[in-house]
């Protein structure tokens, strides 16, 4: 138990230390959360995308079990949610906005810092957390997208969304000079370096901003599954692919970690732009991003006592 308690307190408690102090400053001051979007999204994940991967020894082998995990795992969370909202009778609005909060998980602000404190002197953990990422955006704007369009209409246009994301070409450009043993210049490396070190801080406080204005009603049927879909039953998904598929070490400890990350914002985003239920959506966000400091915290554990 003393492990556990040491995760809590050196990884888990900054983490929420930050979004805390996030949440006091917007409070305190209100942010330009546009600013701080664009600041996370153009300037920050692709820098620390870039930094990490082009440090990290990730093969085309690892890089092909990652993304067999990632597509299982995902047609499995997306096969029993959409179960448990036919066992319930959730109507289709509400059906669409549960199914996003199960499937879909904050696998940036969230989970790459996290990930940055537990990997802090393995690069190819953190590595594997940014494969998760841009995996989850692409989850994010096919199936995600097209679970809320679709309560009203047919159809979407979101992979001209996820192709204006720089993370994928950050990642991409890191993966080939990698690659190729490409070196450099230290006058631009410095640079994207000092860039990298600033998300940890940066993305926290956002996350703590943006659930600056949250609150919750009303425990009902529909935010506990969610919480006990994102938080409990997608690790233990997790671990039966990661045993079916002989995952070792750093790869099985990094993909069972991220399984646990909380329900992503963007499920709430969706939500309130296509009028799915979107009180219910901004509720589960803030209550499995509290609840996360105990599960997170144990899934952390387990995965260093299991996979070692």
């Amino acid at each position: 138990m003393d492990v556990f308690f040491l995760i809590l307190l050196n990884v888990i408690l900054p983490v929420f230390l930050l979004i805390g102090l996030g949440a006091f400053l917007h409070r305190t001051f209100k942010f330009d959360m546009g600013t701080l979007s664009k600041l996370n999204t153009y300037l920050l994940l692709p820098a620390v995308g870039f930094a990490n991967v082009y440090q990290s020894k990730m093969g085309g082998e690892t890089l092909l079990l990652i993304l067999n995990f990632l597509v299982l795992q995902s047609l499995i969370l997306m096969g029993i949610s959409a179960g448990i909202s036919k066992m319930f009778n959730f109507e289709r609005s509400l059906s669409s906005t549960f199914k996003n909060s199960v499937v879909l998980s904050n696998s940036g602000n969230f989970g790459l810092p996290v990930s940055q404190l537990i990997f802090q002197y393995n690069p190819l953990g953190l590595s594997i957390q940014i494969v998760v990422m841009i995996f989850q955006n692409l989850l994010t704007y096919t199936y995600g997208l097209f679970n809320s369009v679709s309560v009203q209409s047919n159809g979407f246009k979101a992979m001209k969304v996820f192709l204006k994301n720089p993370v994928l070409y950050a990642f991409l450009l890191g993966m080939l000079l990698q690659a190729t043993s490409i070196s450099i210049p230290e006058y631009l490396w410095t640079p994207i370096e000092s860039i990298s070190s600033a998300f940890l801080a940066i993305a926290l406080i956002t996350l703590g901003a943006q659930s600056a204005f949250l609150k919750i009603y009303r425990f009902s049927t529909p935010l506990i599954l969610s919480l006990l879909g994102r938080l409990v039953l997608s690790p233990c998904i997790a671990f039966i692919v990661i045993m079916t598929l002989n995952l070792e070490g750093t790869t099985a400890q990094a993909l069972l970690i991220a399984s646990s990350f909380p329900t992503s914002r963007n499920s709430s985003l969706f939500a309130l732009e296509y009028g799915n239920h979107p009180e219910y959506a901004a509720q589960a966000v803030l209550l499995s991003e509290l609840c996360s400091m105990v599960t997170v915290t144990t899934v952390v554990y387990l995965a260093q006592v299991i996979f070692l």
